[in-house]
């Protein structure tokens, strides 16, 4: 299992070394930064515009390939280089990580279990209304666009704090700013903050992963192990969730892993329209003020996090399944 494990990781780490690479001559080669100083009043000179892309490790008279060699040696040392206004790349996306990562690891926990549960108990009453139900409503949420979700839930958070008469949900930012009051306080105002980004979230995790399990439960109901375990005595409940769902749950644990990952710059939508400022916001913003060094250190960070997403994966591949612990 240790081998295994080590032999993935080893793979995983020249995997996130080529995204590196990939990454930064993508952006060093499709990203203009020149371009943010052109139509100034008065305009700046060439020497001043070279000297200030220089200073930015951004000067496209700079061949990439030496660019990339400083940005990685900085990488190493844990500096992602400066962005084009001057600030620390490191420093502003150590504060984004920490906000997108409150989001999502609710939310995709949340999604997950939710979207499971559903996924089984439309495989257990198959036809059934319930099924029929799930099935309908989850084709619903996944053909409808995030931002719309988003928006649909904006509008109902504002329609009930006026039916009320009272802020029941918040829907702009992380926080009220400049709030006083006790501990307590300020975390009811956080988590009135955090119920609706991070629904909008769950609604598709759950649409996503309960057509899946819901699939993957229905391969395993006729199983011949099934049936054996319930001749040996076991309820039926008891052998569909020690053996059924422990196996229908093998094929899904690819999807748990990766698509955390991906959510990192997936949830761009959700974060733009309930104003969170973290990864997803950032990387789109990045690309619209020409600023590689952030587009590449985001491209960096999701690559880690997906390729991590995948040494998970392998484990509760493992832990799930115990014909992978001796390979």
């Amino acid at each position: 299992m240790a081998r295994f494990l080590l032999r993935r990781l080893l793979n995983y780490a020249v995997l996130v070394a080529l995204a590196t690479t990939l990454g930064y001559f993508l952006a060093g080669t499709t990203l203009h930064p020149r371009s943010n100083y052109e139509g100034r009043n008065p305009p700046l000179s060439a020497a001043s515009i070279n000297r200030q892309l220089d200073d930015l490790n951004l000067n496209d008279h700079t061949p990439i390939a030496k660019r990339f060699g400083r940005w990685l040696g900085g990488v190493v040392h844990g500096d992602f280089g400066k962005t084009v206004t001057g600030d620390s790349v490191t420093a502003e996306m150590g504060r984004r990580i920490g906000v997108s990562l409150r989001l999502l690891v609710i939310g995709s926990f949340l999604g997950g279990l939710l979207g499971v549960g559903v996924g089984v108990l439309g495989a257990v009453r198959q036809y059934h209304f319930s099924d029929h139900a799930s099935a309908v409503l989850s084709f619903v949420i996944l053909s409808t666009p995030v931002f719309l979700v988003a928006v649909l839930l904006k509008l109902a958070a504002l329609n009930l704090n006026q039916l009320t008469g009272v802020q029941l949900l918040d829907y702009t930012g992380e926080y009220t700013p400049g709030l006083s009051g006790g501990g307590a306080h300020l975390v009811l105002d956080r988590v009135r903050h955090l119920i609706l980004p991070t629904l909008s979230i769950v609604l598709g995790q759950i649409a996503f992963y309960s057509r899946y399990q819901r699939n993957a439960m229905l391969d395993v109901l006729g199983s011949d192990f099934l049936r054996t375990a319930q001749a040996k005595g076991l309820r039926r409940n008891h052998a569909l969730i020690k053996h059924g769902l422990r196996t229908a749950l093998i094929p899904m644990a690819t999807f748990f892993a990766y698509n955390f990952g991906l959510l990192v710059t997936g949830a761009t939508f959700t974060e733009k329209i309930f104003g969170w400022h973290g990864m997803g916001e950032w990387f789109i913003d990045s690309i619209q003020n020409n600023d590689v060094n952030v587009v590449a250190a985001v491209i960096v960070f999701s690559a880690v996090l997906i390729l991590l997403a995948g040494l998970i994966a392998d484990v509760l591949y493992a832990a799930l399944d115990p014909r992978v612990r001796i390979r």
